[in-house]
């Protein structure tokens, strides 16, 4: 994970908008309509070819592929992975119980009304050990087709994939009968996803929402000392998947759920950043522009950053069209780099673009200005922090 060592770099979560045809394809394979496989192959890869060029173009440093390829940052998994099999998952979001109408507005968006998550009713395995090294291929042939100059700015790229926390939060368990072995499983059918990601050459992004949004959806129940917990138990499965990556090829997002929601139940970061620091990624990407969360600075006054860890904080909100002043982005910088270390802040988003396939709550064309916008506000910080 490149630092910040002569100017603030920019990045942001994962999932960017997919071009319509792209998510007509996508829907119907979801709803079982049959799609030629090579025909959506086709087109991934050329959605890959283009949303890497848009980055590149809008001042982004550190690229990736937009998820092309998945219907959801988490969802995908059941196309990867045997086991899953069972009835879908109902979901109750604790902050939307008080707000009925909201809900349903929030459950009818076009992508998240659309999802699958059949439950695991059998043993979990690595059923299409493919998937991820034709993600990691498209996202090479990507990268190679820039042209020089493009490809001189970018300083690095990552892949994103559902952290085993997460996959257990969409995926009921009706098989393994304790959160322990299920995770075990999950963790150990992941694994090679994460390890055919980093031997390509790429940085491997964690999504973590099961760490923010889990407290109020999957453990609401529970109390701050049970829920801390799960999420300790969630860390050690995820390391243990990890253990032969190494902790500077790896990051992972922090997520309170991308959704319009009050997100008045989300867990305060204070009440997780100690067992957040003990997962092994060595950057982590945190929700820190949005109205809940933006005041979330002030921890790291009395929060040090462990050695070797630095901070991807979002400078830009991922489900609002206000296109953020550069004059703001470079506030927001400044606040983590004085406390933490300018070498030790990365400029990135909230959270995606496209967490489920369909979902457009930030128009496609403000998504590419709100990362110029960044990438502006970026140069000003750097040049307050590195004058002279």
């Amino acid at each position: 994970m490149r630092r910040s060592t002569d100017r603030f770099l920019t990045t942001h979560t994962g999932s960017l908008p997919r071009p319509d045809d792209l998510v007509r394809m996508m829907y119907a394979r979801e709803e079982g309509v049959p799609v030629e496989r090579a025909a959506l192959e086709r087109r991934v890869a050329q959605a890959v070819g283009d949303v890497v060029r848009q980055q590149v173009d809008a001042g982004i440093d550190i690229v990736d592929d937009g998820e092309m390829s998945k219907p959801s940052y988490a969802t995908y998994v059941k196309d990867r992975l045997a086991g899953f099999g069972g009835s879908g998952n109902t979901f109750v979001y604790q902050d939307l119980v008080g707000f009925p109408n909201l809900a349903k507005r929030v459950f009818g968006d076009p992508g998240r009304s659309r999802r699958k998550t059949p439950a695991c009713n059998a043993a979990i395995g690595v059923r299409d050990p493919e998937a991820a090294r034709t993600d990691a291929a498209h996202l090479r042939a990507a990268l190679d087709a820039l042209p020089a100059a493009a490809r001189g700015r970018v300083q690095d790229a990552f892949l994103t994939a559902a952290s085993p926390g997460v996959v257990s939060l969409f995926f009921r368990d009706d098989h393994y009968g304790s959160d322990e072995a299920y995770l075990a499983a999950i963790a150990e059918a992941m694994r090679h996803e994460y390890e055919t990601v980093a031997n390509a050459g790429f940085l491997l992004q964690i999504d973590c929402p099961d760490l923010g949004m889990g407290r109020h959806i999957q453990y609401a129940d529970a109390s701050l000392p049970e829920f801390r917990r799960k999420a300790e138990m969630h860390v050690e499965a995820l390391n243990h998947a990890l253990r032969n990556i190494p902790a500077e090829r790896l990051r992972m997002h922090l997520c309170w759920g991308n959704y319009e929601g009050p997100h008045h139940c989300d867990v305060p970061l204070a009440d997780v950043i100690d067992i957040v620091f003990r997962a092994k990624p060595s950057a982590l990407v945190l929700e820190a522009a949005n109205p809940r969360h933006a005041h979330e600075w002030k921890l790291f006054e009395t929060v040090k950053l462990p050695e070797g860890k630095l901070l991807i904080p979002g400078v830009i909100e991922s489900k609002s069209n206000f296109i953020e002043h550069p004059e703001v982005v470079a506030q927001r910088i400044a606040r983590y780099a004085n406390l933490v270390g300018r070498e030790n802040v990365v400029a990135g988003s909230d959270c995606g673009y496209g967490t489920w396939v369909g979902q457009a709550a930030v128009d496609a064309d403000v998504v590419w200005a709100k990362f110029a916008a960044m990438a502006e506000g970026a140069r000003l910080a750097s040049a307050k922090f590195w004058a002279g």
